[in-house]
């Protein structure tokens, strides 16, 4: 069954406007017009509302009380917070996949791992954007790898709605690049750990590895 040409259009334009929110372009605390972002998109004004709507129940948009919408804002006490509540629920994650795993989800991991430190090594060699787009998505898919066998729909759907989050404010602070941090390392040090089914140090592991991006995060950005 083919979808209806109005939800397909309304559904496009939600995807854009998170993809907006989440890397940045448009800045934590703007007003979100729904009549130009409507004209800008070509979607009813009641398909942007719904949309909006829907980013606010998600935490990337706020709804002010007869003043219509604008982009969430940013704090070091909230990113604080988020890092927190992430490394549990990313910890709770990674101990369920490890006792549930089998040998499919070991190569998915050691896939991504690998795909990961390629880009990483071609973008230093081309001298690309540091953690540009194509580093993102490979980083995404090695994370997600790690825990892609945990039983638990309702871990991993909370771990998701923290991943985007704490991408959001990855996009908005300075550029990590610069930092004395050697990322790939962590990565493959993570993997090793999971793949040893060693629970313990992996969630170690983790719980440095997200504390010190939050941490870099803290001392490069302005907000």
């Amino acid at each position: 069954m083919t979808s209806h040409p109005a939800a397909s259009l309304y559904q496009s334009a939600y995807e854009r406007l998170r993809a907006d929110l989440i890397s940045g372009r448009i800045k934590p605390g703007t007003k979100l017009k729904i009549a130009e972002i409507a004209r800008a998109q070509g979607v009813s004004a009641a398909g942007i509302r719904e949309a909006l709507s829907r980013l606010a129940a998600e935490g990337f948009a706020v709804a002010e009380p007869q003043k219509g919408y604008r982009v969430a804002p940013v704090s070091q006490d909230e990113l604080q917070d988020l890092t927190h509540v992430r490394t549990h629920i990313e910890n709770d994650c990674l101990e369920l996949a490890i006792g549930a795993g089998d040998y499919s989800w070991e190569a998915t991991i050691l896939g991504a791992s690998h795909r990961l430190s390629r880009i990483s090594k071609d973008e230093q060699v081309e001298g690309l954007e540091p953690f540009g787009t194509r580093w993102r998505a490979a980083h995404y898919d090695f994370h997600f790898s790690l825990v892609a066998a945990c039983p638990s729909n309702w871990f991993l759907r909370l771990r998701e709605q923290l991943w985007w989050q704490s991408e959001r404010y990855r996009s908005v602070s300075v550029a990590l690049a610069g930092t004395d941090r050697d990322i790939q390392q962590e990565h493959s040090d993570l993997a090793e750990a999971v793949l040893a089914r060693d629970a313990m140090l992996a969630k170690r592991l983790m719980e440095k590895h997200l504390a010190r991006t939050a941490g870099a995060l803290l001392n490069l950005s302005h907000f």
